[in-house]
């Protein structure tokens, strides 16, 4: 696995995180395949990076719902 360089990356909150500090995801656009992802109450801690496609097929079903118990 090869690292990637993150340190220009421009982070936005996920429009499912709530408003009072809790279940909050960050993603990172622009970059090539990848989509990085981190937990905004740890900026600096892990970053998972997924594939862009598995990405997207993860938000399709949360929309969906096909993520609830």
């Amino acid at each position: 696995m090869r690292s990637r360089d993150l340190t220009a990356a421009k982070w936005r909150k996920s429009s499912y995180s709530n408003s009072t500090g809790g279940d909050c995801v960050e993603i990172a656009d622009g970059f090539v395949a990848v989509v990085p992802v981190r937990d905004s109450k740890r900026p600096q801690g892990p970053v998972l990076t997924f594939a862009a496609d598995g990405w997207a097929s993860f938000v399709v079903a949360v929309k969906d719902g096909g993520l609830r118990d």
